[in-house]
């Protein structure tokens, strides 16, 4: 039997601060969990041609040792929704932007806050903004995949 995986889509604005952090956040603690058939993405509302992450949130990330190397600014589109498992936006107002769809939820919802924009704030707002989701990916772990434990495998 082949399980589905199941995508976390993360979506904030401009897809270079917010979003591409709990991205990465998020699969390095799915990872680290060993919690299988899961992966995330980001994508943002209002994506620039040409953007790049931000560099302070890249400054976070490897102050964590995460990968995100392979990260690119995405503009949301809503393919990418439906083939989501769950869509988690940074704020309400981005929630209430998407509410025609049913997997679409916020932060606030799940892990009983929002996440602030910090785009042209300094490296403390960033890593404030790193800590709340990480907060985040623990809420939405325990919410939504709480098997942290892998199963026991079976000896031949």
């Amino acid at each position: 039997m082949t399980m589905k995986r199941k995508k976390v889509l993360f979506v904030c604005t401009g897809n270079t601060c917010r979003s591409p952090m709990a991205e990465a956040i998020f699969r390095a603690e799915i990872k680290r969990r060993k919690i299988k058939f899961v992966d995330a993405a980001s994508a943002g509302i209002f994506v620039q041609e040409g953007s790049f992450i931000h560099e302070n949130s890249a400054a976070c990330l490897r102050e964590r040792g995460i990968d995100f190397s392979k990260f690119h600014p995405r503009q949301l589109k809503h393919k990418m929704i439906e083939n989501s498992f769950l869509v988690v936006c940074m704020t309400d107002g981005q929630k209430e932007l998407l509410n025609a769809f049913e997997n679409v939820h916020s932060i606030s919802e799940i892990a009983g806050f929002e996440v602030p924009d910090p785009y042209g704030q300094g490296i403390e707002v960033y890593r404030a903004t790193a800590r709340l989701l990480e907060r985040a990916a623990s809420a939405i772990i325990g919410k939504y995949f709480p098997q942290t434990d892998p199963p026991p495998k079976s000896r031949p």
